[in-house]
C-alpha cells in the first residue's frame, strides 16, 4: 500500500453508556481500568472520548474515567499518549465561543490532559450555519496554544475538503477525521471517498466501531445469548445476513493463526485507518496486542472486500453524517 500501516487506538464510548452498553459503575470501572492498562501495555497510545459519552448523572463519565486511568500511569508513559475528545454541537452551543466552556469542562475531567479536540459531528443536515463558528472557535484554541491538534468526526467528503481548505488558509492544520468504518460499513472507500481524501491530504483516518458493535468479534451467535437492548435487536436482524462475511473472517483468522477481532482490526489498518475498538475488559487489550503482531496480506484483504461488497446487511449509517 502507498501509506504506512497505522497502529491501533482505543475508544471509550462504552465507559458510562447505559443505553447501548449497560454500563454499571460498581461492576465495570475495575475491568475498564484493567483494560486501559492492558491496552497501554500492548502499545496503544491513542485514546478517544467525547463529552456526550454518558448522560444524566453519568454525563462526562467517559472523560472522567479516562483522566483517572491516564493519571494512574507513570509520568514518562503518560507523555507517550495522545488523548483526544469530541465536543458535541448541541443546539445551544452557538457562535465562535460556543465550545469554550465545554472544552474547559472536558479538559478538567481529563485531568488537564487534552491533546486533540474534535467536532463530534457535522451540523450540515439540520443547522449548517452552526458548524462554521464552532470550528473557527476550536481553531482559535489551536492558534492560542491551548490545545495542540484539531480533528473532525462524522464528516463526509465534500464537507471535509471544504473545512480542510478553510482551516489551512488561516494556518490551522486539520489533523484527522473520525468516521464509522468496518467490514460492515465501507462507506469511506471508493473514488472520492473519505479514505481517498485522507490519503491525498495527509489526514489521519480514524475508524470507530471497527468491530461493528461486536458483530465482527466472533463472540455472538444466533441461537445463543445476545446483548440486551438495542444491540441485541440489531444483532438479531443482521447476523443471518452477514454470515458469509463472518465465515470468511473466521477462515482468514484460521489461515493467519489469529482471531476474528484481529482480522477485523487489521482490515481497517490495511485500508489506511487507525481503528479504535472499544475496550472494557482486559482480554480485549490482549486482542489488540495480537492484532499489532501481524499484517493482513493483500490477497486476504481483497478477498474480504469482495465478500463484504456482496452482503445484504450492513451497519446503520450515522444520522448526523454529512456529505
Amino acid at each position: 500500500m502507498a501509506f504506512s500501516l497505522p497502529g491501533i487506538g482505543a475508544g471509550t464510548w462504552a465507559w458510562g453508556n447505559r443505553f447501548l452498553w449497560n454500563y454499571n459503575p460498581a461492576e465495570d470501572d475495575g475491568p475498564i481500568l484493567a483494560a486501559f492498562q492492558a491496552a497501554v501495555a500492548a502499545g496503544v497510545r491513542f485514546f478517544d472520548s467525547a463529552d456526550s459519552y454518558g448522560t444524566g448523572p453519568l454525563a462526562g463519565r467517559s472523560e472522567l474515567l479516562l483522566g483517572q486511568a491516564v493519571a494512574s500511569l507513570p509520568a514518562a508513559l503518560q507523555a507517550q499518549l495522545l488523548i483526544a475528545t469530541k465536543l458535541a454541537p448541541f443546539p445551544w452551543r452557538l457562535g465562535r465561543r460556543g465550545f469554550d466552556r465545554p472544552f474547559a469542562a472536558s479538559r478538567a475531567r481529563l485531568g488537564g490532559r487534552l491533546d486533540r479536540v474534535q467536532l463530534h459531528w457535522s451540523t450540515a443536515r439540520y443547522a449548517p450555519w452552526q458548524e462554521g463558528p464552532l470550528l473557527e472557535g476550536l481553531a482559535d484554541l489551536v492558534q492560542a496554544g491551548v490545545v495542540r491538534e484539531l480533528g473532525v468526526s462524522n464528516m463526509g467528503p465534500k464537507r471535509l475538503r471544504r473545512w480542510q481548505r478553510l482551516l489551512a488558509e488561516r494556518g490551522v492544520p486539520l489533523t484527522s477525521v473520525q468516521v464509522q468504518f468496518s467490514l460492515l460499513c465501507r462507506d469511506p472507500l471508493g473514488p472520492g471517498g473519505v479514505a481517498e481524501i485522507c490519503q491525498e491530504l495527509g489526514l489521519e483516518l480514524i475508524a470507530y466501531s471497527p468491530l461493528a458493535l461486536g458483530l465482527l468479534s466472533g463472540r455472538w451467535q444466533l441461537g445463543g445469548t445476545l446483548p440486551a437492548g438495542p444491540r441485541g435487536q440489531l444483532f438479531r436482524r443482521l447476523l443471518p445476513a452477514i454470515e458469509p462475511l463472518r465465515a470468511e473472517v473466521a477462515a482468514v483468522a484460521g489461515r493467519q493463526g489469529a482471531t476474528a477481532p484481529e482480522v477485523a482490526l487489521n482490515w481497517c489498518r490495511a485500508h489506511g485507518a487507525l481503528p479504535i475498538p472499544g475496550l472494557r475488559r482486559p482480554e480485549q487489550g490482549a486482542a489488540v496486542a495480537g492484532a499489532l503482531g501481524w499484517v493482513l496480506p493483500e490477497e486476504e484483504r481483497q478477498r474480504l472486500d469482495q465478500v463484504a461488497a456482496k452482503l445484504q446487511g450492513r451497519m446503520p449509517a450515522n444520522p448526523f453524517g454529512s456529505a
